[in-house]
């Protein structure tokens, strides 16, 4: 019988997010950051996971390309699929079973809740959109 220990979400998360706000010193990346944190829930749950897969691609800020990368990162090492993160993921992801991608879109959504909660806590001094 596997016990999923409760902290095993909220630790990678709350370790991806600390560094990248210890590793940004301009106000305008930290608004980034923590807007997409904030943000990846309501997209992942609107668009999918390839769709968020392909945007890291696509963003233009690195602030939140920084998170996104995060994002897979974290997904990565949690559901233990390799090639999540970096330039294969998307392929990776298409070429998952049904269930495998609905399973891990799941998991997904449990840590974009997981990055939200801890951008609010993390960035708490950071304030206004850009």
């Amino acid at each position: 019988m596997m016990i999923l220990d409760p902290r095993a979400i909220s630790t990678p998360v709350y370790e991806a997010l600390s560094e990248l706000r210890s590793q940004t010193q301009d106000n305008t990346g930290l608004k980034e950051q923590k807007n997409q944190a904030v943000e990846l829930y309501t997209y992942l749950s609107t668009w999918g996971m390839m769709r968020l897969k392909a945007e890291e691609q696509a963003l233009s800020q690195d602030g939140k390309k920084q998170v996104v990368r995060e994002y897979f990162k974290c997904l990565q090492e949690l559901s233990e699929i390799e090639n999540l993160e970096g330039d294969r993921g998307l392929a990776t992801l298409k070429n998952l079973t049904t269930e495998d991608y609905l399973g891990l879109t799941g998991l997904g959504l449990s840590l974009a809740r997981e990055f939200s909660f801890w951008a609010s806590a993390i960035y708490h001094d950071v304030s206004g959109e850009d």
